[in-house]
């Protein structure tokens, strides 16, 4: 099951991103976290020393070597200069799994705080003034578009703030979005800019309430967002103290606030995957882009990568079949 963690800055969402990928980690289950925020943070919530983001060897700059495995002998993809963020696997691609031996995994995947992670990457000097953040979340787009999870596995991103998925096809790659939302007028305009981009894609989206202090902040969040809102976090001193370095043993997390981990993780076990709206969206989001500007820039037509003949069938092993 794919979870992503989305927001308004600063709302919480990458604190909450590390609890609940924590909490599933505590409970044995197969878990890798993603940190594709610009401000990577996510080591250092999870229990990492404040340098693990810059010391582990990012997504972003293996992205030549990610697209070369990916592409595997796919015979629509002539080379792995032609990918784009939004290429789709056919029949020959290679497929992850969320437990498995590969290069991408070996070279980008390290255990931060008991959690498997992976980072997009900061901005080099290279970087400043010439490239945006879109192409190192790409890599993210790419692994989404390949991975082949199943219920009981998990992959937990931490999403850039806002509504900046919505650049290309990303915010369909969930089988479940939780949007942090404070008690504000602020955080409540990013959940309805959001709400109002995803509402025709399907996503399924849950509202969890955070830095909630008293009855007026949840009444406030259930005016606003309505039955979205699955449930709260109250003011932490737990968090707190994480947010100051000190990440103590989950169960050291107030009782009341470790109840709402366990809400989140009821509701992506009850989520449906829709595996063929999953491969739908990646192929319409690529022949999208492939029009804007991808295939102009690569100097072919990449709408000849969508395969129409792809399938996946889950209930099957999670087989491909042609």
């Amino acid at each position: 099951m794919k979870v992503a963690f989305v927001g308004k800055g600063g709302s919480g969402k990458t604190t909450l991103a590390a609890l609940f990928a924590r909490h599933l980690a505590d409970g044995a289950r197969p878990v890798l976290a993603v940190d594709a925020d610009i401000n990577q943070h996510l080591a250092v919530a999870l229990g990492g020393p404040a340098h693990a983001a810059t010391a582990a060897r990012s997504l972003g700059e293996h992205l030549p070597e990610i697209k070369e495995y990916l592409r595997g002998d796919n015979p629509r993809i002539g080379s792995a200069a032609e990918m784009v963020k939004t290429t789709p696997p056919g029949r020959g691609s290679r497929l992850l799994r969320v437990l498995e031996d590969n290069p991408i995994y070996a070279a980008c995947v390290r255990d931060v705080g008991g959690v498997r992670m992976a980072v997009t990457g900061e901005f080099t000097a290279e970087d400043l003034g010439v490239s945006c953040y879109h192409s190192k979340v790409g890599a993210v787009e790419l692994l989404l578009n390949h991975l082949l999870d199943g219920p009981g596995e998990y992959v937990v991103v931490d999403m850039t703030a806002g509504a900046d998925s919505f650049a290309s096809g990303l915010f369909t790659r969930f089988d479940r979005t939780f949007l942090v939302c404070e008690p504000t007028v602020r955080s409540i305009s990013v959940y309805r800019q959001y709400a109002g981009y995803a509402r025709d894609y399907g996503v399924a989206l849950s509202v969890v309430g955070n830095k909630v202090e008293d009855a007026t902040d949840v009444e406030f969040l259930r005016e606003h967002v309505g039955a979205d809102l699955l449930g709260w976090v109250g003011r932490s001193a737990y968090v707190r103290r994480a947010e100051r370095g000190t990440v103590g043993p989950l169960e050291e997390l107030e009782e009341a606030n470790r109840a709402v981990l366990g809400r989140l993780t009821d509701v992506v076990d009850r989520t449906a995957q829709d595996w063929a709206a999953f491969t739908r969206l990646a192929q319409e989001f690529h022949r999208r882009n492939a029009e804007a500007w991808a295939s102009d820039r690569a100097g072919v037509d990449l709408t000849g990568q969508i395969d129409p003949e792809f399938r996946v069938e889950p209930a099957a092993a999670f087989t491909v079949t042609a």
